[in-house]
């Protein structure tokens, strides 16, 4: 179809439409906030053990290199390429997934009675992934103690979740 000239496509406020870029910001932001509070919960764990930045640098060399070099993870060198590249990952996943949960934040918003459910799925989320991590990866999490990244995971959650509750203060969650 051929738009005339002069023609404007307008976004009806209020619209679905509307809302696209809204929800988006919302989600990399929320994102951006839970990534920042595992790598600082990580940063002070590696700093009072002696080794900043040394869980970014093991995950890291896990994902990039393969894993070469974990076989003596205690004796693993810092690498800033590693921190650099696992953060820009991390970072990404983590809008994603703050994508994806202001998305079924949205969804609940509409639907009450979804956001019991939505809450059920993180909970899976969460404990998936450690079961997850551990099958593919236990060699990774005994040099990063699992406790550590469940506890991590937690706080990224809350704080993603303190995020999300200022953003959307009337939301309700029926079971």
């Amino acid at each position: 179809m051929i738009t005339p000239p002069g023609a404007t496509n307008s976004v009806v406020p209020g619209s679905d439409t509307s809302e696209i870029p809204k929800l988006y910001l919302e989600g990399i932001v929320a994102g951006v906030i839970g990534a920042a509070t595992i790598a600082i919960w990580f940063l002070i764990l590696d700093t009072i053990n002696g080794r900043p930045l040394y869980t970014p640098t093991v995950l890291g060399t896990a994902l990039f290199r393969r894993g070469e070099g974990l076989a003596s993870p205690e004796s693993l060198p810092i690498s800033f390429e590693m921190v650099l590249l696992y953060t820009w990952v991390h970072g990404l996943v983590f809008a994603v997934i703050g994508g994806v949960a202001s998305r079924l934040l949205q969804l609940a918003e509409r639907n009450p009675n979804l956001g019991f459910g939505i809450l059920l799925l993180f909970v899976v989320f969460e404990f998936g992934f450690l079961a997850v991590a551990t099958l593919v990866e236990g060699q990774i999490l005994q040099a990063l103690y699992w406790q550590a990244i469940l506890l991590g995971n937690l706080l990224a959650a809350a704080a993603m979740a303190g995020y999300f509750w200022r953003r959307h203060p009337n939301l309700k969650i029926l079971p």
